[in-house]
């Protein structure tokens, strides 16, 4: 399976999403440049964290105008699975492929630590093999992760079951306490209706080897390849 890691420039975790899924059997991942107008050749798409220019007037305000934009809008639509992590995630409610905003910390604070999250939704493609209420550990480095939405907003993601990831402490508790950001909800991540594109704020890039605290992020790239796979299977 081949992943199209999207660089903008200020990207800085465009090299871990790289190394974290070229390390796993089957895998591969290569850099595309955001002035890059077809991701024809990738059987999945990332939008890595970082600082996409700058974060200038809002985080992703300015690369959801990239000519790279258009094809990863496309390629959505179509059903092919993009991960927007940190700063993608960011550019995917900019973009309007995902509800809601991020928005400052709570606490007006850049938060980097490790958080733990809890699967709310144990079948979409980012989730094979993590039953509901699965725990897995993973990474926050942010300064504007603090995810908003209206009530009615709110409603719908709770109702369609597009809440896929939630902030809990180490028994799986939602509560203030595991929360890095303010999150409404403790909302880690989130999926559109259709469940091809997740976005989170936490980094599985940075969960990939139990020598950096944890490889709990392996279980997300891993599903989307079993996902990828299994459409593949139908097809044929």
């Amino acid at each position: 399976m081949k992943f199209g890691v999207v660089q903008f420039p200020g990207s800085n975790c465009d090299q871990d999403c790289v190394g974290a899924i070229n390390s796993l059997e089957g895998a591969t991942a290569e850099f595309v440049w955001h002035k890059e107008t077809s991701l024809d050749a990738y059987d999945a798409i990332v939008l890595p964290g970082g600082f996409s220019y700058g974060d200038y007037l809002r985080c992703g305000a300015i690369a959801q105008f990239s000519p790279i934009m258009q094809a990863v809008i496309k390629d959505a639509a179509a059903g092919k699975l993009v991960i927007g992590i940190c700063n993608g995630f960011q550019i995917l409610c900019e973009a309007g492929m995902l509800p809601g905003a991020l928005v400052r910390n709570r606490s007006l604070r850049f938060v980097c630590d490790m958080a733990t999250t809890r699967v709310e939704v144990p079948h979409s493609p980012f989730t094979i093999g993590c039953p509901e209420g699965t725990l897995l550990r993973l990474p926050v480095a942010h300064g504007e992760g603090c995810f908003y939405a209206d009530e009615e907003t709110l409603r719908e993601l709770k109702q369609n079951r597009q809440v896929v990831l939630r902030y809990v402490d180490s028994n799986g508790n939602a509560v203030p306490e595991a929360n890095p950001n303010g999150s409404v909800e403790n909302i880690a991540g989130i999926c559109n209706a259709q469940r091809n594109v997740f976005g989170l704020m936490p980094h599985p890039d940075r969960a990939c080897d139990p020598r950096l605290g944890s490889g709990d992020g392996v279980k997300i790239f891993r599903s989307m390849m079993e996902a990828v796979a299994h459409e593949g299977a139908q097809a044929a």
